[in-house]
């Protein structure tokens, strides 16, 4: 693995120092035909013009490609021509796709000057080139000067050359087909990686698309043919894109580095370093829309170094781990990388400007994306390498299975025999805990009805013993009352068998009246009979309520008057409110419903009890206290409702209402299943028990039941 990292090492600084002597054997040389000197002048202000600079001191350049980097200052230029060619039709080229804005000031004009760069649209040009060029008519053996002012928001780089028209076009158009060669590699790249990824949905393959896509219209942004061709109209494109794609390359390029390389896993500190290059070169695409534009350059091409050093770094350290793939990764993007290097070289003027040194990155990252997709198709290769390995051990691993298997069976079919013999007698176990938890839950739910029946004893009989005391208070006048009438009659007999006169009988008679006072005796018997009357027919009534609120039939479905039921409830529920709790009865004109009444007149008497105690603790033996009962229909529900002004109840409470021997009363006073046998009556209903409640509030229940069982 080391052996093969040295070779890999040689080979790169092989190939880069190869580049570098390419580029210093095509250094640009002076053409013999057509002499020229250049002298510039610096205007930091962007304050002078043309008219100013006729005294203004120029300084000589002893090149045809100066270059002052990044900076916010114009350059004014003298180039002096000499045209020693017999054709007297020349043309000056500025061979940098990115000049902002350019004036060229024809010999002897300094005031209606020729505007071209990124600051003209295309349709105001006068030639219809990516590169700034002027037209020029000069004799043979003439001379003349030519000023011209340059401005830009990226590197001011002015590669100038003057040459016959026809050779300039020519180099001009050789310029568009090394361009349309490179444009049709990355052309070619993104269609058939866009078919890959839809073939086989790795999102590797997606990634490099965005990525080849980016350095693909970058490069068309850098040489000028993205203003020409995409965008020839506006200016903000031209000034903006090329920033926003030098972020974007870089970002696409890191997200690609992420996936394919797997740099959280391996490396994961440069995996943190790049993100945080990602967030500079957001910042980089805000700077540039703000308008910041030499200020974004410096950040985006600082970033871009950092990036392009650090991927580079990431690949070999990742490969000397042992990632295979990140070989072809580590070569390819060398290429891109001596690309880089030889531009910004050139750039910095270490380099001089030539056709090689010019389209460095173009070739770099034309050989980048072509080997990435080698090393894409190598990912593919080492997947389906690894699947079949895995498909190899799978294989053998079921083999092995196989035959542990069959010598489990053998084991396991006594094991399951005796399992089986275990589960049988934990069966009948367990049928056997059933049958007592059923009769367990049986004796529960008896108790909580006897604990019902022993309230409804003690309400029954406190409310049939008014009424019989009431009689029986009665009965003792009333005898005498009838003994005295009795004793009447038989004082009347001997008077109408004594031989005494009419007149004299009468006389007697109206003084023993007198002496009862028979007309009071009279009034006293309808009375006494009245009461009696009264008091048999409220216990016959008490009779009827008890009837009705029992339901010996409670174990059958039919079809019964819930309010009749309520009513029913509360004669026997009376003695619990004292006369002191205030009842609201709201019912409504509801239909019969099929039901179990009986069962439902236990789960009303449990709400009611529980809505009297609530009151009874909040408001104690004095009065304030009401339960309110309503009644009323929906199209598919009869709803009852049982509500208190009591003491409420907390969330928690409400939370374990229905939960078996859940109570929040004090100890005697409840066995917490009264609530928990309604709800299991109510969904036996297929009904439902809605609870409303406020601490110190108050309490509603709402019974919801289905008007027709199905």
């Amino acid at each position: 693995m080391k052996i093969n990292g040295v070779k890999t090492s040689f080979l790169l600084s092989l190939f880069f120092f190869l580049c570098l002597h390419i580029s210093k054997a095509q250094e640009a040389s002076l053409n013999g035909q057509v002499t020229t000197t250049i002298s510039v002048l610096e205007d930091k202000g962007k304050t002078f013009s043309a008219a100013q600079l006729k005294d203004s001191v120029f300084h000589t350049l002893n090149t045809s490609t100066p270059n002052f980097g990044l900076t916010t200052s114009a350059f004014w230029f003298k180039v002096n021509i000499t045209n020693h060619y017999e054709d007297d039709d020349l043309m000056l080229k500025i061979h940098n796709g990115q000049i902002t804005s350019v004036a060229f000031y024809p010999p002897g004009n300094f005031t209606t000057p020729v505007l071209t760069g990124d600051s003209v649209v295309y349709s105001k040009k006068t030639l219809y080139s990516q590169y700034p060029t002027l037209q020029i008519k000069l004799p043979k053996d003439s001379s003349a000067t030519i000023l011209l002012r340059a401005e830009t928001y990226n590197v001011m780089d002015l590669p100038i050359s003057v040459n016959r028209e026809v050779l300039t076009l020519d180099s001009l158009s050789k310029d568009q087909l090394f361009f349309g060669i490179y444009f049709g590699i990355i052309f070619v790249m993104f269609f058939y990686n866009i078919f890959i990824y839809f073939t086989v949905k790795d999102k590797n393959y997606i990634y490099y698309v965005f990525y080849i896509l980016a350095v693909g219209l970058l490069q068309a942004c850098l040489k000028g043919y993205a203003s020409k061709y995409i965008w020839p109209e506006s200016i903000w494109m031209a000034v903006n894109m090329p920033n926003i794609w030098i972020a974007l390359s870089g970002l696409f390029s890191i997200a690609f580095v992420f996936n394919f390389l797997n740099a959280k896993k391996y490396t994961p500190i440069i995996y943190k370093v790049l993100w945080v290059l990602n967030i500079i070169y957001l910042i980089g695409i805000c700077v540039s829309l703000s308008g910041n534009y030499i200020t974004a350059q410096k950040m985006l091409q600082g970033t871009a170094g950092v990036v392009a050093i650090t991927i580079m770094t990431a690949g070999i350290t990742i490969y000397r781990k042992g990632y295979r793939p990140a070989l072809f990764f580590t070569i390819s993007w060398s290429f891109f990388l001596t690309g880089v290097i030889i531009y910004i070289l050139k750039d910095a003027g270490v380099l001089p400007y030539n056709n090689f040194t010019s389209n460095a990155i173009l070739i770099g990252s034309s050989l980048e994306v072509a080997l990435l997709s080698f090393a894409l198709a190598d990912k593919i290769n080492t997947y389906r390498k690894e699947k079949e390995d895995a498909q190899l051990r799978v294989v053998d691993a079921l083999k092995e299975n196989e035959k542990i298997i069959t010598e489990q069976n053998v084991i396991l079919e006594k094991r399951v025999e005796e399992r089986t013999h275990e589960l049988n007698l934990s069966n009948l176990e367990l049928n056997k805990a059933m049958t007592e938890l059923k009769d367990a839950e049986a004796q529960l739910v008896e108790s909580e009805k006897m604990a019902s029946l022993g309230q409804l004893t003690a309400g029954i009989a406190h409310e049939i013993n008014n009424p019989i005391n009431f009689v029986t208070s009665n009965v003792k006048p009333l005898n005498r009352d009838v003994r005295m009438l009795l004793e009447t009659v038989e004082i009347f007999e001997k008077l109408a068998l004594d031989g005494s006169s009419n007149e004299e009988k009468l006389k007697q008679i109206e003084e023993y009246k007198s002496d009862i006072d028979y007309d009071y005796l009279k009034i006293e018997i309808d009375q006494l009979l009245s009461g009696i009357g009264e008091g048999a027919s409220r216990t016959a009534e008490i009779v009827k309520g008890l009837r009705i609120f029992s339901r010996l039939d409670e174990d059958d479905i039919k079809k019964a008057d819930i309010n009749e039921g309520l009513e029913s409830t509360l004669i026997i529920a009376n003695n619990l409110l004292n006369n002191i709790i205030k009842v609201d009865k709201q019912y409504g004109n509801i239909p019969l419903i099929e039901c179990y009444p009986g069962k439902l007149n236990q789960v009303f008497l449990n709400m009611i009890s529980n809505a009297v105690y609530a009151i009874k603790k909040k408001f104690e033996d004095k009065e304030g206290g009401v339960l309110t009962i309503k009644t009323s229909i929906d199209e598919t529900y009869l709803s009852i409702s049982i509500a208190d002004n009591g003491i409420g109840m907390s969330e928690s409470t409400k939370k374990k209402m229905f939960e078996p021997f859940f109570t929040t009363k004090d100890v005697g006073e409840g066995t917490g299943l009264g609530l928990s046998i309604a709800y299991n009556t109510v969904l036996k209903h297929n009904g439902q028990i809605i609870i409303n409640s406020e601490l110190g509030e108050g309490t509603e229940f709402i019974i919801k039941l289905p008007l027709v069982q199905m």
